[in-house]
């Protein structure tokens, strides 16, 4: 027993350090003829011997019964995601925005090239275009991996990472820098390409789907709850950060080597971690550009797919001064490649029917691979955009796709265009419900006239009422919505509420009483939302969330504002035009005289607005009072209570932006729209959706297009995140 047991640590010795050599260093020592004899000798001694074989022998890799679920797992830090670059000046901006956090000397003109200032060190690497994992090893021993999920908590996938062949069951200690007691990995689980097609042509073979790309492929290979199938697929996977890492204190040599990432990263090959060998330790914006143009010349030349490099401050001191917003690092982005085009063929034009009755032209194209995805339909916005693109049914066109952007049709090619191309005529009646359609003259979207007797206006009305942002109904998604108004279940709002019950739930197909149960929990849930999310959940054309905070500040119920009569909302729209013109006088004088402006009642509300709240609540045909009154009569809630005042507006923390209008638009660097919204309520700010004469300030991030260009004509004061934290938070 004595002597199987060394010959079987010699032998794993052996195999994981022949694995090193092929996976992490990229030099096989051996034939794989003889890897396998190895392999095969470890494995009838273990079969021989049961009591000797350890979770980290290389024959362990396939194992484990298959899982009925993945059990979440919480990760010890958040995963966070990365804020995007997508143009030279978006790097500049972030080299710039370090410099600044950091106090480095920024010069006073905007060059891509700092030529006259301390450079910043920055690591330079792919990015890997498959599926974040995080992987735990404790004592060097894989305990754990997880899936990136929601950031906080994933999927458990131990068992299927453990199949992955570059993937360490066990760390190699190296000399001068123990093992870590605890050391947390980020990575990606991705598939080669050469992987990747031999994958499709086996499914192809078998009669089974074929795999949009090779990212979908290494996504649906690792979330296989049977592992033995994990175990057939060719995945691999690469590290590129550490998340919690527990040292012991005496070890000073890895406490050295955390203090620059490019050292850490070398530190994680030296344990056997598999760590990308495309990157580069650079200085400066020119330093990160000229990166980038490399590995835009080598990318196809790449066994794996990427999309884009991602940019991190070297030094870790560096990294925790700058820290966190809520939903990535400051320290580090990502620099996607430009969007790629392909030509195909318009096959037709198709028109899907909105919840508030728009028709929207889709096409449908000729498939085509672009961008990483088969792209096979793509939206055409509406009748002019068509016109204006000089699109025609059988064209040749362009379609364009940068990431994870909504495939776009650019324009056709009228040199290839087939003499039997025809035009595009919007229909005059709904291909749903055929009611007559109609197009007011100022706008540009035609619409179906039959409201909720329309089903796909029903079905998208009921899926707006239960989304995130209206009442948050946990579980009343697309399918279920659907399954619902098939079965005749649900034909309003208020349905939800007094139609739903557990035992016509569990006649739906796939549906039992656990998830009936869940649903209703939270259709419970949900009639505590407050008044100004109900408002926006009922889906009146043009009022969104911030047109309803403003209505129920200034009404104080939803009660107030349905019982406003026609006549009423008439005097209203009155009384903001005397006031408006008589502020107008004042504005033109001077002194006191232009100070003394009075305040306009629901400012930023507009006359259109106002239309849709009349038609709304006081049209002959509309079905909103007595929904209104069956959704209050099922105890919703309609009043403000103290309980949720700040579902409405939270108090100010400081009234420097009060009475000022801003519009904020483009990729702000670290946070996303919503969270900018709620900074610029919270310091006394009305938000606007357009730019206006009335606007005081833009908040531009990249990208950011026609309302730059509107805000520059009017002359309104444009800033970025960076001068709106400043402004915000100046003594």
């Amino acid at each position: 027993m004595k002597d199987a047991q060394q010959q079987c640590i010699a032998l794993r010795q052996q195999l994981d350090d022949w694995a090193f050599a092929y996976y992490v260093e990229d030099s096989p020592r051996v034939p794989d003829a003889e890897y396998d004899r190895v392999y095969a000798e470890l494995e009838k001694l273990e079969l021989q011997f049961p009591n000797l074989v350890t979770p980290q022998s290389p024959t362990q890799r396939v194992g484990g019964q298959a899982l009925d679920a993945f059990e979440p797992a919480r990760h010890r830090r958040p995963m966070l995601s990365l804020n995007n670059a997508f143009e030279a000046s978006d790097v500049a901006a972030f080299d710039r925005r370090a410099r600044e956090l950091l106090g480095v000397s920024v010069p006073p003109q905007a060059e891509l090239l700092f030529e006259n200032s301390e450079e910043l060190e920055y690591a330079a690497e792919l990015k890997f275009d498959g599926l974040a994992v995080s992987l735990v090893y404790r004592h060097g021993n894989l305990e754990r991996a997880a899936t990136r999920g929601d950031g906080t908590t994933g999927e458990n996938v131990t068992q299927n990472i453990r199949t992955i062949k570059n993937v360490p069951l066990h760390l190699r200690s190296v000399s001068n820098a123990p093992v870590p007691e605890l050391l947390e990995v980020r990575g990606e689980v991705l598939m080669l390409r050469a992987d990747f097609t031999s994958l499709n042509k086996r499914q192809s073979a078998a009669g089974l789907k074929e795999f949009a790309n090779p990212r979908n492929a290494a996504a649906g290979s690792l979330r296989q709850l049977d592992p033995a199938i994990t175990a057939q697929r060719p995945l691999h996977f690469y590290s590129y950060a550490l998340g919690e890492v527990q040292i012991h204190a005496d070890d000073r040599v890895s406490h050295q080597l955390l203090d620059r990432h490019s050292d850490t990263l070398d530190w994680m090959k030296s344990l056997g971690l598999p760590v990308g060998d495309f990157r580069q330790v650079v200085r400066g914006t020119q330093g990160l550009l000229d990166f980038y143009k490399k590995v835009g010349q080598a990318r196809d030349a790449l066994t794996f797919d990427i999309d884009g490099v991602v940019y991190k401050l070297n030094d870790r001191l560096q990294q925790e001064q700058l820290g966190f917003v809520s939903k990535a690092p400051r320290f580090a982005i990502a620099h996607k490649f430009p969007a790629q085009e392909m030509l195909t063929t318009l096959l037709d034009i198709e028109v899907q029917v909105g919840r508030t009755g728009s028709l929207t032209p889709v096409a449908r194209l000729e498939p085509v691979f672009v961008g990483g995805v088969t792209v096979t339909n793509a939206t055409l916005h509406n009748e002019d955009e068509i016109r204006r693109k000089d699109l025609k049914i059988g064209d040749v066109v362009i379609v364009r796709r940068a990431g994870d952007v909504i495939p776009e049709v650019m324009r056709s090619v009228p040199e290839q265009r087939p003499v039997s191309a025809r035009d595009f005529v919007m229909p005059t009646v709904c291909p749903v419900c055929q009611s007559p359609v109609i197009r007011d003259p100022d706008e540009a979207i035609a619409r179906c006239t039959g409201g909720w007797l329309c089903a796909a206006q029903r079905k998208q009305a009921l899926e707006h009422f239960a989304g995130r942002r209206a009442m948050d109904i946990e579980g009343l998604g697309e399918k279920l919505v659907d399954q619902l108004v098939e079965a005749q279940l649900l034909r309003s709002f208020a349905d939800i509420y007094t139609t739903l019950k557990l035992e016509n739930l569990q006649t739906l197909d796939r549906f039992g009483e656990k998830s009936a149960r869940n649903l209703l929990d939270g259709i419970e849930v949900s009639k505590s939302r407050g008044p100004a999310r109900l408002l926006y959940a009922l889906g009146i054309r043009h009022v969104g969330e911030e047109v309803s905070r403003l209505l129920i500040d200034h009404f104080g119920s939803l009660d107030q504002v349905v019982a406003t009569s026609a006549e009423q909302w008439n005097l209203l729209l009155e009384q903001k035009a005397a006031i408006q013109k008589e502020n107008q006088k004042r504005r033109g004088k001077t002194g006191l005289e232009r100070l003394a402006l009075d305040p306009v009642p629901l400012e930023g509300i507009g006359e259109r607005i106002i239309e849709s709240l009349r038609e709304a609540f006081t049209g002959l045909n509309s079905p909103y009072p007595i929904e209104f009154a069956r959704l209050k009569e099922a105890g919703l809630q309609t009043e403000v209570e103290s309980s949720n005042a700040g579902e409405l507006s939270k108090p100010a923390t400081s009234q420097i932006l009060a009475g000022k209008t801003v519009v904020v638009t483009g990729t702000l660097p670290t946070l996303s729209r919503d969270a900018m919204h709620e900074l610029i309520r919270t310091h006394g700010g009305k938000v606007a959706s357009s730019v206006s004469s009335k606007t005081h300030l833009l908040v531009a991030g990249s990208d950011a297009g026609s309302k730059l260009t509107k805000a520059q004509e009017l002359g309104v004061t444009v800033i970025d995140e960076d001068a709106l934290m400043a402004m915000l938070h100046s003594p």
